[in-house]
């Protein structure tokens, strides 16, 4: 799914009403009438309602929510600011109109001071104030009336977007003048700035309704940020050829574990092997052939010359993959190896966990990274890497903006990972995650994402494809698997048991 900015909704809007040959007002009442409905369906009629509505479309879009409630035996409490410096959208002052032709509405039209109205723990507001339409940070008495509304109490539902927040980009915005609403209820879809964690409390529940914009519309507006569902990953994957062999379906060399974590060793290599990946090599600790042939059977065992750690990533084979990462540690003769590694491999890789905190050792090396290479960092392993020293509390969307610069300067895919986790493209293009849960923030969940998405390189995936694929179905593992042991019991291997399953149900229709 597209998620478009606001101009390009607006630009969706516009073409909506050509193709159908409707008017703006008319488009309006879908979108109120998709919100009455929401509303309807959560509260009874008696429930104390006190809508502020904006001088804009979002005002317009409240102003008909207030209407609809009304004709519905709701006993609405409306307030509409029209300052001076304000000027009525066409169709905000329609909807005025409309609304005053109701017998005994409760409408209070703010033209100069305006002694707001008592809220409590009880009531719900609804905020109308502008929505998607602001092109500024909200100042002078709407700060004030922002922040009233904050601290009333009462339960707070934002239409389209909560006044004072931007669809896309919120650097430095004063977040104290922002609606920090219970329930969004958002148009056609989720807006960028929704998957960002600072903005969480701002948002609150989102609820997405459908007003019917054009699909043509929709299909020809390009976009830079895709939303990946079941349906995407249904479409990509590719059933087996009955007469494959095991190398048909790729082989897989994995750099990992080292005294003490050889269990992230084992989480890769099982999460490869189940997502069909041919035959993987594990290379490691000496000592650790005994463990690894033990826990994981069908995974080849190759020893480094150390007994503890990785001493030497000497590739002897062509392999369709290398992985190097998981559970590696980070002592001086991993660096080194890695070093070697970096400076004299070539072909594009996959870059995790120890890997990059040994690259971030070293800052030099990630101008080595093999063009074309997958990083896939959380985000203290992407601030270590790339936040400068003095930076403070760095925000989802910063992370975000910097992860796009550095896709594109060094030519690599970076995995940002997360509640949404980013997949970041060198031209540009953003794939949010929407599958997984909070159990998966768990030792060992990153090491088996490496696996998948390397087993899905492995059988022959373009690496582009394999990331997006490969993020969500770790993620729909971990979703039927907390169906099974709950969110707070939830581990890694339950990931990988349930990587089986999670492809079965994406397959169904």
């Amino acid at each position: 799914m597209k998620i478009f900015t606001n101009e390009a909704i607006k630009k969706i809007d516009r073409e909506t009403i050509a193709n159908e040959g409707i008017t703006e007002l008319e488009l309006m009442e879908r979108a109120a009438s998709a919100v009455t409905y929401e509303i309807m369906s959560r509260w009874r009629t008696n429930k104390r309602i006190i809508i502020f509505a904006g001088p804009g479309n979002n005002g317009g879009d409240a102003l008909a929510v207030a209407r609809m409630l009304y004709e519905q035996g709701y006993h609405p409490e409306v307030f509409l600011f029209n300052i001076r410096s304000s000027h009525l959208s066409e169709c905000c002052a329609a909807n005025r109109e409309r609304l005053l032709e109701m017998a005994d509405i409760d409408f209070t039209e703010i033209i100069d001071n305006f002694n707001p109205p008592e809220l409590g723990p009880n009531d719900v507001v609804i905020d109308g104030l502008f929505g998607s339409g602001l092109h500024s940070p909200l100042r002078g008495g709407y700060t004030s009336l922002v922040q009233y509304i904050n601290n009333s109490e009462a339960f707070i539902v934002a239409i389209d977007m909560p006044s004072g927040l931007f669809c896309e980009w919120n650097e430095g915005i004063d977040r104290r003048n922002i609606i920090r609403a219970d329930l969004t209820l958002t148009f056609g879809a989720k807006k960028l700035s929704f998957f960002f964690s600072e903005n969480a409390e701002c948002i609150g529940e989102c609820v997405v309704l459908d007003i019917d914009l054009s699909p043509t519309a929709i299909a020809a507006t390009p976009a830079d940020f895709y939303l990946i569902e079941k349906e995407d990953v249904r479409e990509k994957l590719q059933p087996l050829d009955p007469f494959i062999n095991k190398y048909d379906n790729g082989t897989l060399y994995l750099v990992a574990g080292s005294y003490g974590m050889m269990g992230a060793a084992i989480l890769a290599a099982r999460g490869a092997l189940r997502i069909g990946a041919g035959l993987v090599t594990v290379h490691g600790p000496a000592t650790a052939n005994t463990i690894m042939q033990t826990a994981c059977p069908e995974a080849l065992f190759e020893s480094d010359s150390s007994d503890i750690c990785t001493t030497n990533i000497n590739i002897k084979r062509r392999y369709s993959v290398v992985a190097l990462g998981p559970g590696m540690g980070t002592n001086d003769e991993t660096i080194d190896a890695v070093d070697h590694f970096l400076k004299n491999y070539r072909k594009p890789c996959l870059l995790d966990a120890d890997a990059l905190n040994c690259i971030a050792a070293r800052p030099m090396l990630l101008r080595s990274i093999p063009k074309g290479s997958i990083i896939t960092p959380h985000s203290g392993e992407f601030d270590r890497l790339f936040q400068n020293s003095n930076e403070r509390n760095i925000t989802d969307e910063a992370r975000l903006k910097r992860a796009i610069n550095v896709s594109r300067n060094h030519n690599i895919t970076v995995v940002l990972k997360g509640h949404y986790t980013m997949t970041v493209r060198p031209d540009g293009k953003v794939y949010i995650n929407s599958s997984g849960n909070p159990g998966m923030a768990t030792a060992g969940s990153g090491d088996v994402l490496t696996g998948i998405i390397s087993g899905l390189i492995s059988q022959g995936y373009s690496p582009d494809s394999s990331v997006w694929m490969g993020v969500f179905i770790h993620g729909h593992a971990g979703d039927l698997a907390a169906t099974k042991q709950g969110e707070q019991s939830l581990i890694a291997s339950d990931i990988v048991d349930n990587i089986g399953p999670a492809i079965v149900d994406i397959k169904l229709k």
